[in-house]
C-alpha cells in the first residue's frame, strides 16, 4: 500500500482536481474497491475524473484511473449505499486525518454532509461513509474483521496506534501531473499478478478435493462390485440346494450338499426360521440383488474411472499452463469454472459488510445472527408466523426459536421452508391463523404453484431433530392435516403483513 509520504503527496496532487466537482456515478467493482466519477469545474479544470479509493490489505491506495472499472451485474450493498445518499452530491475537502495513512474526502448534497474516509492500515484497512455527526453508517469490509472496537451508529473513532513511519516515494521520478495514474499503474499490475496467483491456487486445490472425490467414490465402487461379485457363488448355492430340497428338514442352520461337477461337498447357510424352499427362494431373491448391483455399479465404475483419467489429463494441462495468459484461459473452459464453482467459488462480498445493518439480531429473548433470523408475518389476530430462509435457519427455527405449544407446518410430499406459528402458549390459535400459515407452507415449497395442497402441522415439541441428520432434516409424529384449497387473496394478505427486520 501507500507510504505515508506518498498519500500525502496524492492529497497534495488530488485535492486541486477533485474540490468543486460533483459525483456523477459510483461502481464497487469489488469487496475492497470503489470509484467515483466526478465531473464539472474543480480548480484545475473541467472534465471528468475518476477517482479510486482502495482498501486492499496489500494494495490500498488514492489515486485516479483512465476509465471506470466493470460493474458486477447486481451492484455490491456499499455502493448501493453511496448512490442512495452521495450521488450528486459535491467534493468539498480531501486531506489527511492526524499522522495517520488516513483521508478524508468531504462531501455535501441534497442528503446533507456526508464524509468518506479511508484508512489505510494493513489488514485493518477499510472505507467508511459518515453521516454530518461523524458517525458510521457504512463500511465497505466488515468492521469485526477490521477494527472491531468501532460499530456502525457509532462515532468514527482515529486509530489509536501511533503513527507509522514515513517511508519512501517510491514514484519521486514522476511527475506531479502523471503521479496518480502512476499510482493506479504500479498497483493494477500487482492487483493483476495476484489474482492469477490466487487463480492458479484455487484451481490447484479444486483439482486436488475433485481428485480425493473420485478417488473415493472409485474406492467405495470397488468395495461394492467386490461384494456383488458373490452373485455366482449364490446361483450355485441355489442350484444346489433346489436338487436336495426334500431331503433338507425345517430348523436346520446348514446343509452340506455333493456337487456332481465338481466333485465337492459344499455348506449352505441356512435360516433356522425358514422352511427350506423360503430358504431356496431367498438365496436366489439375494442372487438376482446381486446382479442387478454387479450390472449398476460396472456402469458407475467405467463413469468414475473415465472422470478420473479427464482428472489426470486436466491436471496435465494445469501444469503445462505455465504462463499467466495460458492459465487464464484453461481457467475459462467448462468443465475449470464448473469445478471452481464447485471446490472454490469466490464470495463477491464479505459477510457482515451490509451498510446500516448489525450482524445481529434481536428477537424476544434471542440475540440471533441476521443470516437465521426467519420471515416474520403478522396474522389479523396478532399472532406470528415464522418462515425458515435456509437449511441452517430452519434447523435455529424448529430447534431454538420454537416453544413447546408453537405449531410446526409442512408440506406433504414436497420439500420447503420450515413454518412455525407462534401461538403464544394457546391450545386453540385460531382458525385463520392456522390457514395463514398453511398458505405460506404451500409457497415456501417446491410445490408453491399448486391449487390443492396437504399441510400437516404438529406442536413443535412433535418435532425432533435426528443425531447427525443434515440441515434441515426433522421427523415428525402425531398432528393433524389441512386439506389447503389455495386462496390468492388470502396469501397477499399475509404477505403484505410481514414485519421487517
Amino acid at each position: 500500500m501507500l507510504s505515508l509520504t506518498e498519500l500525502e503527496r496524492a492529497v497534495r496532487v488530488l485535492e486541486p482536481r477533485l474540490v468543486g466537482r460533483r459525483i456523477q456515478e459510483i461502481a464497487q467493482p469489488d469487496a475492497e474497491r470503489v470509484a467515483l466519477t466526478a465531473y464539472g469545474g474543480g480548480v484545475e479544470g473541467a472534465g471528468r475524473v475518476h477517482l479510486l479509493l482502495s482498501c486492499n490489505p496489500d494494495a490500498g491506495r488514492l489515486s485516479l484511473l483512465s476509465r471506470p472499472p466493470r460493474r458486477p451485474a447486481s451492484p455490491l450493498r456499499f455502493a448501493q449505499w453511496l448512490k442512495a445518499h452521495i450521488s450528486g452530491a459535491r467534493i468539498e475537502g480531501l486531506r489527511l486525518l492526524g499522522e495517520d495513512r488516513v483521508v478524508a474526502l468531504a462531501l455535501s448534497g441534497p442528503a446533507g454532509n456526508a464524509r468518506l474516509v479511508l484508512q489505510l492500515l494493513a489488514r485493518r484497512s477499510n472505507l467508511y461513509a459518515l453521516d454530518a455527526e461523524d458517525c458510521i453508517v457504512a463500511a465497505l469490509r466488515p468492521l469485526a474483521a477490521t477494527r472491531p472496537e468501532l460499530a456502525l451508529g457509532a462515532p468514527w473513532r482515529a486509530p489509536e496506534s501511533g503513527p507509522p513511519r514515513r517511508g519512501a516515494d517510491r514514484f519521486e521520478a514522476v511527475a506531479d501531473a502523471e503521479f496518480p495514474a502512476a499510482i493506479e499503474e504500479h498497483y493494477e499490475a500487482q492487483e493483476a499478478a495476484d489474482a492469477d496467483a490466487d487463480l492458479r491456487r484455487r484451481i490447484d486445490r479444486s483439482l486436488s478435493r475433485e481428485e480425493r472425490r473420485v478417488a473415493r467414490k472409485l474406492e467405495k465402487l470397488e468395495a461394492e462390485l467386490a461384494k456383488s461379485r458373490e452373485a455366482e457363488e449364490l446361483a450355485r448355492h441355489g442350484e444346489l440346494l433346489k436338487g436336495a430340497l426334500s431331503r433338507v428338514k425345517r430348523g436346520v442352520a446348514e446343509v452340506t450338499v455333493r456337487d456332481d461337477a465338481s466333485g465337492e461337498d459344499v455348506k449352505i447357510a441356512l435360516d433356522p426360521a425358514r422352511s427350506p424352499s423360503e430358504n431356496l427362494d431367498d438365496l436366489f431373491r439375494r442372487y438376482k440383488k446381486s446382479l442387478r448391483r454387479l450390472a449398476k455399479g460396472g456402469a458407475q465404475h467405467d463413469s468414475v474411472s473415465d472422470a478420473q483419467r479427464e482428472l489426470a489429463a486436466f491436471r496435465a494441462r494445469f501444469a503445462a499452463a505455465a504462463d499467466d495468459e495460458a492459465l487464464r484461459v484453461f481457467a475459462e473452459t467448462e468443465e475449470v469454472r464448473s469445478l471452481l464453482a464447485r471446490h472454490a467459488p469466490r464470495v463477491a462480498e464479505p459477510r457482515g459488510s451490509r451498510p446500516g445493518r448489525s450482524a445481529e439480531v434481536q428477537l424476544g429473548k434471542h440475540r440471533v445472527a441476521r443470516r437465521l433470523v426467519p420471515r416474520r408475518y403478522a396474522t389479523e389476530g396478532g399472532l406470528e408466523i415464522w418462515v425458515g430462509r435456509s437449511d441452517a435457519a430452519n434447523d435455529f427455527l424448529t430447534t431454538r426459536l420454537a416453544r413447546g405449544k408453537d405449531l410446526f407446518f409442512h408440506l406433504d410430499g414436497a420439500p420447503g421452508s420450515h413454518v412455525v406459528l407462534r401461538t403464544e402458549g394457546r391450545d386453540d390459535p385460531p382458525s385463520d391463523a392456522v390457514l395463514d400459515a398453511c398458505e405460506l407452507a404451500v409457497h415456501y415449497s417446491k410445490a408453491r404453484n399448486a391449487t390443492r395442497a396437504d399441510v400437516h402441522l404438529v406442536p413443535i415439541r412433535n418435532v425432533k431433530k435426528p443425531k447427525g441428520a443434515k440441515p434441515g432434516l426433522v421427523t415428525v409424529h402425531g398432528g393433524r392435516t389441512v386439506h389447503l384449497r389455495r386462496a390468492e387473496a388470502r396469501l397477499k394478505r399475509v404477505l403484505a403483513a410481514r414485519i421487517e427486520d
